[in-house]
């Protein structure tokens, strides 16, 4: 059976890969999701937003690996930030058309994410 721990461990293994992605390959990343990056500013804030926070929340789901303490914060998180990614990327299913697949294919992980964690807050799955 999934621990919560591991849940959130594949959760963040994933977030921290996909940061590295962004950082290495924004030209890549950022064409498969239909942003075209603009010279300077542009480069600055897809490196800062998708590589830098993608990787801190990576972190905070590795953190009960460190210390079991942080095993709730990070579920927590982890519920509030897919409720939230998953919210507005349906909304914007209903408001734009022209989506590539790998929007629908972060859809799907989100979704997955956010229901994984859903049960383990709040049905207490260890």
């Amino acid at each position: 059976m999934l621990t919560t721990k591991v849940f959130l461990s594949v959760v963040g293994v994933a977030y921290i890969a996909l940061a590295i992605w962004c950082a290495i390959r924004p030209e890549q990343t950022s064409r498969s999701v239909g942003f075209e990056l603009q010279p300077g500013s542009g480069q600055s804030e897809f490196l800062v937003v998708y590589s830098g926070l993608e990787l801190a929340i990576g972190i905070v789901f590795l953190l009960p690996l460190v210390r079991d303490e942080y095993l709730p914060f990070a579920l927590l998180l982890c519920l509030i930030v897919h409720a939230c990614l998953a919210l507005f990327r349906t909304i914007s299913f209903a408001m734009f058309a022209g989506i590539p697949n790998t929007t629908y294919f972060l859809a799907v992980g989100e979704w997955v994410i956010l229901l994984g964690a859903a049960w383990r807050f709040f049905l207490g799955g260890k």
